[in-house]
């Protein structure tokens, strides 16, 4: 926490904020409150610029070399599930994978698209032995093989790559953002709209929230969401196989059966 007090200025207070990636804390001064974050997305500055995430105030970088970033601290709540289901969670997204701005910066920083076929192979470089052995994992391994030449997306997009409700956040104004930027790639918009609709909303209310986002309903969109959601689910699976979480590898090599 050092670092981080020598790069502000006298009076202020600082206090971890917690969080899975990075160093986040919190500083206060008087009636003033920033979120502060070590080594934070960097692309940070576009998302702010489009008003995806909370204000950035200042970016610097201390004599260690890391950088720490300064964002508007919002009063607010992280979405409930049944939010997601929301017209604004659908706008924001669209807003997102259209974003001219934030695809630019991505591919100025090297960033090149995940195809069906590149995620699909590092998928199973991933998979360890004995996962592999389960039959509902072979069997969705299949089908993914099966289906990726049938998997083409329109246009590629910023992904933000997480769609857990925990990552989604309404100010006392009302305004949504969506954070923690870690694990953005260039891919298919269908790689966070699986998940998300897969997950949080009911499956009579698709065809009506892909219009507020934009998108209609079809044979192949509907193809897409299923493939991915396929993909995502076998990546939660080998995360908590790797952490020794036997609970939640349980949770979701069961709901593989459930995606239809």
């Amino acid at each position: 926490m050092n670092t981080v007090e020598h790069i502000l200025e006298n009076g202020w207070v600082l206090e971890p904020a917690g969080g899975l990636t990075g160093e986040a804390f919190i500083a206060s001064h008087e009636n003033k409150k920033l979120f502060i974050k070590r080594n934070s997305s960097p692309f940070l500055a576009v998302l702010s610029a489009e008003g995806i995430v909370p204000k950035l105030i200042w970016t610097k970088r201390s004599e260690s070399g890391d950088v720490f970033t300064a964002q508007k601290w919002i009063k607010g709540r992280k979405l409930e599930p049944n939010d997601m289901s929301g017209e604004d969670v659908a706008k924001l997204l669209k807003k997102i994978h259209r974003s001219k701005p934030l695809l630019s910066m991505m591919k100025r920083l090297g960033k090149t698209p995940f195809s069906p076929e590149i995620l699909l192979t590092q998928l199973q470089s991933k998979l360890n032995a004995n996962l592999i052995k389960e039959f509902a994992i072979s069997k969705t391994i299949r089908y993914l093989e099966q289906h990726v030449p049938e998997i083409r997306p329109n246009n590629w997009a910023v992904c933000h790559g997480d769609m857990n409700h925990n990552n989604w956040m309404i100010t006392e104004e009302n305004e949504l953002f969506l954070i923690d930027w870690e694990s953005a790639i260039i891919g298919d918009p269908a790689f966070d709209l699986g998940p998300l609709l897969y997950w949080y909303v009911p499956e009579g209310e698709w065809e009506n929230w892909l219009n507020n986002y934009g998108m209609s309903l079809t044979e192949s969109i509907y193809n897409r969401l299923k493939w991915y959601v396929y993909y995502q689910t076998l990546l939660s699976i080998q995360f908590f196989d790797s952490k020794g979480n036997e609970k939640d590898r349980i949770f979701w090599l069961e709901y593989l059966d459930t995606i239809k």
